[in-house]
Order: structure tokens, then C-alpha cells, then sequence
């Protein structure tokens, strides 16, 4: 999954990441031969935690480029997309930004929920991936895998395996399995041998698919 993101935030990296491509080449016959393959790219993360999620739910179901013409609109419409911005703009303003009646109800939540205090960024650091993924699944139009993905991308948690991902499931079946189909048991065994870098496991499995690296 991957958006354009808006220039000049600057990029946080993972601090882990060449300890675990270590750890991984190690353990994992595959990474030893994917993680020399592609250079110095690495897991980034960008902008900040409502505009991460808010870019999520106008992704959904649409081109990278359909979104990110939308998300131009909306910033034109609200100015800088922060929560109390688009709770002041009428949905029907957000609609003609070229968001469905759904996804302004969902933007709208999301707002509402953090404008609130519902969602709790400020200790997201203290919590496990399963309490933040239970936090962001109560919002509407954000399921376990959007939360998933912004653990990883956003948060830059290291151990997260999204099991539903359908680039994982199939980077595994061809790396692992000689292009046959795999079961979720059958990743999470493959995976065990990633722990604790799941996340850097998967990501390199995505670029096994596709050399360019993903921002979210």
C-alpha cells in the first residue's frame, strides 16, 4: 500500500532496522538472499497520526492517483487537514472534494474522535500493537488491516504481521512455497523465524513483488 505523501515532512526511520536485517539473514535462508537485493531502502514514516489515517480511508477502494487528486482537493477545501478543520466544513463541502457519502462519515469520526480525546496518540507509545490496533478498529472505516498498516508504517513497530495482506500471502506462496497456495497457519509458521522483525520480514517480501519501496 502506498501513497504520495506531502513534500516536506521529513522521514523518520526505524532505528532497528539494520540490527534486524541481520538477525533476519541469520534465521532466514529467503532474506538472505532478498535483503542484500535492494539496497539501502528502508521502512519511513512521514506526517503525523490524524493525516495518516484520514489519507487511509480516501484511499480505500481507489487508484493511488484518484486518491491523492482527492486528498489535493480536501486540502484546498479545509486548508491544512487537521481534525477541528474538517469537523468545521459542512459534508457536503467534503463531498464535492470527491469523497463518497460514506467516506465523508468516516472522515468525519475520525475527526470527531480525535478532536474528542477518543483516540490516544500521546500514548500509543506505551501500548502494545494490540490495544492501538483495538483503539483504531472503533473508528468507522478503519479495519485491523488500515491499523495494521499504520503500526508499521506509521508507528514503525517492528513485530507486525498482517496475515490478511494479500502481497504477503503471495511473496510467501513464491518465495517459500514454489507458487502454491499457503494457509494463514502456514505464514505464521514461515514467519516465526522472523521474530521479532516481522514488520521488516514483511517488507521485504512486498519488495520481492515490487522493487520500489511503499510509503503510507
Amino acid at each position: 500500500m502506498g501513497n504520495a505523501r506531502d513534500a516536506g515532512l521529513q522521514a523518520a526511520q526505524a532505528p532497528y532496522w539494520d540490527q534486524a536485517c541481520g538477525e533476519l539473514m541469520r534465521a532466514d535462508r529467503v532474506m538472505r538472499r532478498l535483503i542484500p537485493a535492494h539496497g539501502k531502502a528502508r521502512l519511513q514514516s512521514r506526517g503525523d497520526a490524524f493525516q495518516t489515517l484520514a489519507r487511509s480511508i480516501v484511499g480505500q477502494q481507489i487508484s493511488v492517483s484518484a486518491a491523492q487528486a482527492v486528498w489535493n482537493r480536501l486540502q484546498a477545501a479545509c486548508g491544512r487537514m487537521e481534525p477541528a478543520s474538517v469537523l468545521q466544513h459542512a459534508p457536503d463541502t467534503l463531498r464535492q472534494a470527491g469523497l463518497s457519502q460514506r467516506k465523508v462519515e468516516y472522515l468525519r469520526d475520525l475527526a470527531g474522535r480525535f478532536d474528542q480525546g477518543l483516540v490516544h496518540p500521546g500514548q500509543w507509545h506505551a501500548m502494545d500493537d494490540e490495544a492501538i490496533i483495538d483503539e483504531l478498529v472503533a473508528i468507522r472505516g478503519i479495519g485491523r488491516w488500515t491499523a495494521e498498516m499504520f503500526l508499521m508504517f506509521h508507528l514503525l513497530r517492528p513485530d507486525v504481521l498482517p496475515l490478511d495482506d494479500l502481497g504477503l500471502r503471495r511473496g510467501i506462496s513464491q518465495c517459500y512455497f514454489s507458487g502454491e497456495a499457503v494457509s494463514r497457519s502456514e505464514l505464521r509458521e514461515v514467519a516465526c523465524a522472523w521474530q521479532p522483525w516481522r514488520s521488516v520480514g514483511t517488507w521485504y517480501i512486498w519488495r520481492s513483488l515490487d522493487p520500489l519501496p511503499v510509503e503510507y
